[in-house]
This record gives C-alpha cells, sequence and structure tokens, in this order.
C-alpha cells in the first residue's frame, strides 16, 4: 500500500472532486485565470495540500468556495468526490417569487402583440 500523496496537481483533484467535468476542461479554467488558490492565481501543475481554499469561476458567473479536505488524484463516484472538500461558498441571495414583467421602454422598436391590441383598441379599429 502506497503512502498518502502530499500534494495532488490542482487539474486533477478539481476533475476528481468533480467540479469541472473533464481534466483538461479544468486546465483550461486556471490557465484562464478562473481559478484561485489561497487567493492567487493559479496554473493546472499546482500542488494542492488539504487546507488551501479554492476559488472556482463557473460558466454564467457562478462562483464555488471550495476548500481542501482530501487529496485524491482519481475521480470516483460523487459521493467520494464529496468527500474531498468543505463547500464554503456564500449562499446566492433570494430571487423574487415573481419577477416583474419586464417592460420596454416607449419607442423601443415594434409593439408587441398585446401593446398593437391596444393601440387599435385607441384608434378604434376592430379586431378580425
Amino acid at each position: 500500500m502506497a503512502p498518502p500523496a502530499q500534494s495532488v496537481r490542482l487539474d486533477k483533484w478539481l476533475w476528481a472532486a468533480r467540479v469541472f467535468k473533464t481534466r483538461s476542461l479544468a486546465a483550461q479554467a486556471c490557465d484562464g485565470g478562473r481559478v484561485h488558490v489561497n487567493d492567487q492565481a493559479a496554473k493546472p501543475a499546482r500542488g494542492l495540500r488539504p487546507g488551501d481554499v479554492i476559488q472556482a469561476t463557473l460558466g454564467e458567473g457562478r462562483r464555488r468556495i471550495l476548500k481542501v479536505a482530501a487529496l485524491d488524484d482519481r475521480r470516483g463516484p460523487a459521493v467520494a468526490a464529496r468527500a474531498l472538500y468543505e463547500d464554503v461558498t456564500p449562499p446566492e441571495p433570494r430571487r423574487p417569487r415573481w419577477a416583474p414583467a419586464a417592460l420596454r421602454p416607449v419607442g423601443a422598436g415594434r409593439p408587441t402583440k398585446r401593446e398593437r391590441r391596444a393601440i387599435d383598441r385607441l384608434r378604434g379599429w376592430s379586431a378580425p
């Protein structure tokens, strides 16, 4: 039995922890400056140790903050992947249950169907 690893490559750990779907996507995120370890931009080959804090920016501007709890360079089931980190991402603010309808500014292009019918009623035209 081999002794536990002292450090693991960042891109391998992100892949094993299921933060990214493939290792190449994890490496691209690191090269693109979307992954920080302990508040410093990190390259894919950077060694991770337990206790490090990772900030990863995912698609659509979502940001995850993970604290490394264990090291592994092999991808396993999701249950095993969740054991590799502690998620310390702050909760997203609650969105309103019913968002108000988006109103167009006056004179912003063609009228909507509803606005066109209101204009027709105002002019006195009847609907077919």
